[in-house]
């Protein structure tokens, strides 16, 4: 990808975050209003017992259902939330016969570093790399991976640096690898507005401040992302009880300054960061989402040309960011239909 290009795509994004700047000033202006909210559609009860696997430098909480022969299906969720995000997708493709692996990722919930010593990184590498750590521990050659934000992320990177172990990709948002030298490229004011959360991080009293307020900031961020998702106090509570992982704030604090190049990654990870870097295609058939969290981005213009293999892209109205809780049978299918691909 040409710098032309990574600087257009930077800009393009920036319009889609003053769409969501102006969603944040419209949901803020009409708080206490009668505009229409919607539920999740199924139940959104629970996932089953987490189970714990040593894998690379972690000991990774997840649960899985379904059949242990079927298809694996790696569901990776984003910050701020959890594994409950898949609480209604998991047991739908559990009953198409998919092997479905929902992992904590590291710094959330039951997941654990094995050494108190190993530096607390966030940057997409990484975490990229705890997925192929988790399919090799538990003898998995190849899946479908999908997820959003963070895991839609996580989930391109794996797609990009591993493609033999990604047999399909579903990645909310799209094409979400960091290019840290086009985010250091200014917006508008209107754009910068959407990117408050990680300025406030950059900062020691951001740092302190998610420290305290954790919680808060979190529902905070799921009613901005999602304006309409009328979600409940008990199932931002399931959600909420793995942000008390100890190392949670660490590697979310890390994660974003490490994207606007004011904190250090780790040189293990240097080479594969430089490839990302790079602007790389992905090969795997894959299959994109948008919703209305994307603003300007949800046609999927911007990143269309990323994707070389066999492809699709899906707008989804009236949902926001958090798609597979928000619209679980959307989210499933998806995944069933980029299995066909």
């Amino acid at each position: 990808m040409s710098e032309k290009s990574k600087y257009d795509r930077r800009q393009f994004m920036g319009a889609a975050a003053m769409t969501v700047a102006a969603m944040q000033l419209r949901a803020s202006l009409n708080a206490g209003g009668t505009s229409k909210r919607i539920k999740s559609p199924l139940s959104g009860t629970s996932l089953g017992p987490v189970k714990q696997v040593q894998a690379g430098l972690l000991n990774v909480g997840h649960v899985e259902a379904g059949s242990v022969n079927g298809t694996p299906v790696v569901l990776l969720h984003g910050w701020p939330y959890d594994i409950n995000a898949f609480v209604d997708v998991a047991p739908l493709l559990a009953s198409k016969g998919f092997r479905v692996i929902v992992p904590y990722l590291r710094g959330y919930g039951s997941t654990r570093f094995l050494s108190n010593d190993t530096f607390r990184n966030g940057q997409p590498s990484a975490v990229a790399l705890d997925t192929i750590a988790l399919m090799d521990a538990l003898k998995i050659d190849k899946a479908i991976v999908a997820g959003f934000d963070w895991g839609a992320r996580t989930a391109d990177v794996v797609a990009v640096l591993w493609p033999e172990r990604c047999k399909a990709l579903v990645s909310v948002s799209g094409y979400l690898i960091t290019n840290r030298k086009a985010n250091q490229q200014p917006l508008p004011p209107a754009g910068e507005l959407g990117w408050w959360y990680q300025y406030y991080f950059a900062t020691e009293r951001g740092a302190i401040g998610y420290e305290k307020y954790r919680h808060d900031f979190a529902k905070l961020i799921w009613k901005i992302a999602s304006p309409k998702w009328d979600f409940d106090d008990a199932t931002f509570e399931r959600t909420a009880a793995s942000f008390d992982n100890p190392d949670h704030v660490r590697i979310v604090i890390h994660n974003y300054r490490w994207r606007l190049s004011l904190a250090n990654g780790e040189p293990q990870f240097d080479v594969l960061e430089s490839k990302l870097s790079e602007g790389p295609t992905i090969a795997v058939p894959a299959i994109t989402i948008s919703s209305d969290f994307d603003g300007a981005a949800a046609d999927g213009a911007a990143f269309r040309t990323t994707f070389r293999g066999k492809y699709s892209h899906r707008i989804l109205d009236g949902i926001g960011h958090n798609v597979p809780q928000e619209a679980p049978q959307d989210f499933a299918q998806a995944i069933l239909d980029v299995d066909g691909y």
